[in-house]
C-alpha cells in the first residue's frame, strides 16, 4: 500500500513538475513576443533576444526538475540515484539537463519513483525544444523581413 501511495505522490508532483514547466515556457515566450516590437534594435540583435530567451526559459525548467530530483531523493526518499554519485546538487542539474535534452549519458540512473518524474522530464524537454523551435521559426519570420527594409531616417 505505501508504494502505491509514494507512486500516486510522484505522479501527483510529476503532473505538477509539467505544469511548472508549460507555464514557464508559455510566459517567457509570451514575454518576449511582446518585448520584441517594442525593441529599436537592428533585427539581428532581436533575433538574438528570441533564441536568448527561449535558452532562458528552458534553462529555469532544468533546474525545477533539478530541485525536484534533489528534494525528492535527499528529503522525501522517493527514490535514489546510482552510477556515478550524486554528492553535490549540480549532479542534479546535470541529470536533469541530460534527461531534459533527451541525451542520455545514462553514467547516472534514476531509481524508485523518480524513474517516473525522470520519464516525464524527457518528453516535456522533448515538448518545450520542439515549441521553442517553432516560436523562433515564427519570429524569424517576421524579423527577417525586417533585414530587407532601408532604416527609417
Amino acid at each position: 500500500m505505501t508504494n502505491q501511495f509514494n507512486f500516486l505522490i510522484a505522479t501527483a508532483i510529476t503532473l505538477f513538475l509539467v505544469f511548472i514547466t508549460v507555464t514557464i515556457h508559455y510566459e517567457v515566450l509570451r514575454l518576449i513576443s511582446e518585448i520584441i516590437p517594442k525593441l529599436k534594435m537592428q533585427p539581428r540583435v532581436r533575433i538574438l533576444v528570441v533564441i536568448y530567451g527561449a535558452f532562458f526559459a528552458h534553462t529555469i525548467e532544468v533546474w525545477v526538475f533539478a530541485c525536484a530530483y534533489y528534494l525528492l531523493s535527499t528529503h522525501l526518499a522517493m527514490g535514489a540515484f546510482h552510477g556515478l554519485k550524486t554528492t553535490d546538487f549540480f549532479d542534479f542539474v546535470y541529470f536533469s539537463v541530460v534527461v531534459y535534452t533527451s541525451v542520455g549519458f545514462g553514467d547516472i540512473l534514476p531509481q524508485g519513483h523518480l524513474r517516473l518524474i525522470a520519464g516525464v522530464e524527457g518528453l516535456a524537454g522533448l515538448l518545450m525544444i520542439g515549441w521553442s523551435a517553432s516560436f523562433t521559426y515564427l519570429m524569424m519570420e517576421k524579423l527577417w523581413l525586417d533585414h530587407r527594409k532601408p532604416p527609417k531616417k
